[in-house]
């Protein structure tokens, strides 16, 4: 096998270069080759808008697979909620890796936890999803916070609560997890508060659907549970019609009678970032074994979520 180093593109951001980092020193155990990133700058990381304004489907993710395409990099590492759920027939989702940590996690001040922050508290996010079910909770048990929309890195989301600001901001967990950040987090937000977005602390290894060698290789890295979870929602996602910054959750996990695996729940979330409306759902069913499977699991949640008005509450609808 030939000693060239491979050639890996990621965003530029810290978390993206720790993720992209983690990937890179896998492939190389697996193959025995080095692997250099190339970082590559995004529209979604260069804009200043929300990414409701700027249409969040694919802004992180477009130009990583662009390089892909002409050939500039060998393979691409996104994490996997950015990517869109409709997959170019030149690339090919090559690996899925076992799953960090899906939940999202509460940055607070004086260490305090979402229930315990004061009346008119100051919460930034930059998801509609998490505003929705965030506002939907504090209204059923009787909270008073204000969400916040912010943009930026975790540095300066963190900084919003240090300098005063905000009282709190929410992240993903898996985020901070990779990057040693995880004892800055007060309140880990159980699924039952806040549904994750379909995909979240998972991640996605792409590269040239005409390469078989290296889907091969990659494919090594690739965790089958987690991978039939994850197409799960994100097939949810995709029969909802929705982008990937439209108010959709969705969570797949594995249901267990003592050490037997038994079936997976599939949960879906859709609402207003209001909280005033929401529609949410579960089903259960034989554990995945084809991707196919997986697919219809999602697809089913989806059409009893449509029956019961979803459509209506999605500010953004995937074109």
């Amino acid at each position: 096998m030939t000693d060239k180093a491979l050639r890996l593109g990621t965003r530029r951001s810290r978390l993206a270069m720790a993720q992209s980092g983690q990937v890179a020193e896998a492939v190389s155990r697996v193959t025995g080759r080095p692997v250099e990133l190339v970082e590559i700058t995004t529209y979604g990381d260069t804009s200043r808008e929300h990414l409701a304004q700027i249409g969040g489907t694919g802004v992180f993710v477009a130009a990583l697979r662009e390089a892909l395409a002409a050939g500039e990099v060998d393979f691409a590492v996104h994490s996997l909620k950015d990517l869109p759920t409709a997959q170019p027939d030149e690339l090919v989702l090559a690996a899925v890796p076992e799953r960090e940590d899906p939940r999202d996690a509460l940055v607070a001040r004086d260490a305090l936890k979402f229930t315990d922050l004061p009346a008119g508290a100051r919460i930034g996010t930059g998801s509609p999803r998490r505003a929705a079910q965030l506002n939907a909770y504090a209204r059923a048990h009787g909270l008073d916070i204000a969400t916040v929309p912010i943009r930026g890195n975790v540095d300066t989301r963190i900084g919003y609560v240090h300098d005063g600001s905000l009282d709190a901001v929410v992240l993903a967990a898996a985020g901070l997890n990779r990057i040693g950040r995880a004892d800055e987090v007060t309140d880990l937000l159980s699924v039952d508060t806040v549904l994750p977005a379909p995909g979240q602390g998972a991640l996605a290894i792409e590269c040239a659907a005409s390469d078989a060698d290296l889907i091969a290789v990659l494919g090594e890295l690739d965790d089958p549970s987690t991978r039939a979870a994850v197409t799960a929602e994100r097939s949810l996602l995709a029969a909802l019609e929705a982008g990937c910054s439209a108010p959709v959750g969705a969570l797949a996990d594995l249901l267990a009678d003592g050490q037997i695996v038994k079936e997976m729940r599939l949960r879906g979330v859709v609402g207003t970032t209001d909280g005033l409306s929401l529609v949410q759902l579960s089903t259960t069913g034989p554990v995945p074994e084809t991707h196919d499977q997986a697919l219809a699991l999602g697809r089913a949640l989806a059409a009893e979520m449509l029956a019961q008005g979803a459509a209506g509450l999605m500010g953004e609808r995937a074109q």
